[in-house]
């Protein structure tokens, strides 16, 4: 295969420094283009000095007519609002586009300008975009010309249901999920609630209710079930933790009248059995639980569940990276996907080690 020219528009923020040092290891892509306002006519290892030497490429403010002419595909990493506007002219001047705003990832309009507060201006495109979790949308991915890459916390908290919501095995009703992500899930950002002295040491839920991803969760656990984007509606309270990066789901549920038989054991071989092709899903064995740690860096998401016979509740765990497998690398996945490339391609080795 001839070489993909990929550019990144917004790529220094963590999203994007990330897609960068995922690219870097890829076989089969150039970077041809990294663009940023805020560091125009620096280098990126200027802005990140781990890659002096590594990726010195100049950081550009140039039109997104300019970026899409030089590439195969580009990647958006920009506000909500932004790519609504950015991305159109991206895919009129013949680029694909991974998008990592929430602007593509609503197929019910109504839902998206609810729950942003926007007016999409090219609503026309929702029902073109494909959402990109490539274990659930992978034959769609395929013929992409646009990707919604997925929320961080709807990557996990759907990577965990989606067995059970298929199979109907659960009751859509119950569904309760508590998830916890590292700071840098808030972006890049000088913000006074996000210095260091103000997180250390500290614990909280926030956005409790509202959340945008909130809706995105129960828009996709919607069509899992086979109902049409509104048929469910998931409690959702995201809370943010003192460590850099990684992200864990609890998720409360009721079994299903289909699941009377529920136990852990089922629920262990219901993963075992439905993530068994899966490169980066990983069912743990046994009453080992996920833990962040253990996904750092990484595109990897490990579940695991357990049933609670005194409550009748299921609790189901996910934990991954948020920048990894909750954005970047993730992204990444599914650029492998439209390129008709292993998935894993260029994503094996990005992990943190010890």
């Amino acid at each position: 295969m001839d070489t993909i020219k990929v550019s990144i528009i917004g790529s220094t923020g963590y999203v994007g420094a990330e897609l960068v040092h995922g690219f870097l290891c890829h076989p089969d892509v150039k970077l041809v283009h990294l663009t940023s306002q805020s560091f125009a006519g620096q280098l990126f290892s200027d802005v990140y000095p781990v890659y002096r030497g590594i990726c010195d490429m100049p950081l550009e403010d140039i039109t997104p007519e300019e970026v899409a002419k030089d590439s195969d595909l580009v990647i958006t990493a920009l506000p909500h609002g932004v790519s609504s506007k950015t991305v159109p002219v991206l895919l009129e001047n013949g680029a694909r586009v991974i998008d990592h705003s929430g602007d593509f990832r609503y197929k019910v309009l109504a839902t998206y300008e609810k729950s942003y507060k926007l007016e999409h201006p090219h609503p026309e495109l929702l029902k073109e975009a494909v959402y990109g979790l490539p274990e659930l949308y992978r034959n769609e991915l395929k013929t992409a010309r646009l990707v919604a890459n997925p929320g961080c916390y709807p990557t996990c908290s759907l990577t965990a249901l989606a067995p059970f919501l298929k199979a109907g095995l659960i009751d859509t009703s119950s569904i309760i999920i508590d998830a916890v992500s590292g700071v840098t899930g808030a972006g890049r950002k000088s913000d006074l609630a996000y210095a260091y002295c103000e997180l250390d040491e500290a614990f909280k839920p926030y956005g409790a209710v509202g959340h945008r991803h909130t809706t995105e969760i129960s828009e996709q656990c919607s069509f899992l079930s086979g109902g049409d984007g509104t048929s469910v509606k998931v409690a959702f309270t995201p809370h943010l933790a003192p460590f850099r990066r990684g992200m864990l789901a609890t998720i409360y549920c009721r079994p299903s009248e289909a699941f009377a038989d529920v136990s852990t054991e089922k629920i262990g071989s219901i993963y075992k059995e439905y993530y068994k092709d899966e490169h980066f899903v990983r069912a743990l064995p046994g009453k080992e639980l996920p833990d962040v740690k253990a996904v750092n860096g990484s595109n990897y998401i490990d579940v695991n569940g357990v049933y609670d016979p005194d409550t009748g509740l299921i609790k189901l765990f996910s934990a991954q990276d948020n920048l990894g497998k909750g954005a970047a690398l993730q992204a990444i996945q599914a650029f492998n996907a439209m390129f008709s490339l292993p998935e894993q391609t260029g994503l094996n080795t990005v992990i943190r080690g010890v």
